[in-house]
């Protein structure tokens, strides 16, 4: 079974995305076949701020580590850290994974969909086999965030080879239907808690991510921890630290074969 075939199960494929080795080696443990990377996640862990091609070494870094693990990885590449399309193809080709997620903003700006259709162009001619998942940010940032307009950008860069659509910040059904009943590619949403992944597939949406969501929540965590030491109240259990650190025994094996 390829990453493109597991866009194409009952249910949407939801793709967990980890932060750090660690994150990613305990949703692999937990049975997810694939599993992405974070933007946020990864830039928050160095002390930056998400956006502004501020995660490119430390994501690059961690999609190289991530590669030898026993699932399929796709890299949040934000808008390929670089303008010049035959560079992101480079950049791409380097992180060994099955899968990127490519947007089409920078700067917090939309940018022209053919400049992103380049990019969608290039990644896919210098690696035809990375499934290419192209961000549409109109609803996420709140610019042409209407359905015509997003699908005349999702148009586009399923024209330039795009094997994917991720419409993150669409959540309404009428919404979403009309946009995955107009594309012959998969359409990834985020999670939305009012929506089930069996209520999302039977909208046509094909794969569900996480996003920043787990990391967020994992820093909520760690603070109720210290919180219910402090003052009290009920310490939460957790993964014994014999079964983290095999875990990250067996993945230095992994690394040194």
């Amino acid at each position: 079974m390829t990453f493109r075939d597991l866009h194409d199960a009952d249910l949407p494929l939801l793709l967990p995305n980890a932060w750090d080795v660690a994150s990613a080696l305990a949703f692999v443990e937990a049975g997810f076949p694939a599993i992405g990377t974070t933007s946020f996640g990864v830039a928050a862990s160095a002390g930056r701020a998400d956006g502004g091609r501020s995660s490119r070494d430390a994501t690059r870094d961690l999609a190289r580590r991530l590669s030898v693990l026993p699932a399929y990885v796709s890299a949040d590449i934000e808008d390929g850290y670089d303008d010049e399309p035959e560079r992101v193809a480079q950049f791409v080709a380097g992180l060994g994974v099955a899968g990127i997620n490519i947007e089409d903003s920078s700067a917090n700006e939309l940018i022209d969909p053919a400049r992103h259709a380049a990019k969608i162009t290039a990644i896919k001619r210098a690696n035809p086999d990375v499934y290419v998942n192209a961000r549409v940010d109109t609803y996420w940032l709140g610019q042409d965030a209407d359905v015509e307009s997003t699908l005349d950008r999702a148009r586009a860069y399923v024209a330039a080879g795009a094997d994917g659509v991720f419409v993150p910040g669409a959540s309404d059904p009428a919404d979403l239907r009309a946009i995955t009943s107009e594309l012959p590619v998969p359409v990834n949403v985020l999670v939305i808690p009012a929506l089930s992944l069996r209520e999302l597939g039977e909208l046509g949406v094909r794969r569900v991510s996480t996003g920043s969501l787990p990391y967020r929540a994992a820093i909520d965590a760690a603070v109720g921890v210290a919180r219910g030491v402090r003052d009290g109240g009920e310490v939460p259990t957790a993964t014994p630290y014999p079964a983290m650190q095999d875990r990250l025994v067996r993945f230095e094996r992994l690394l040194s074969r």
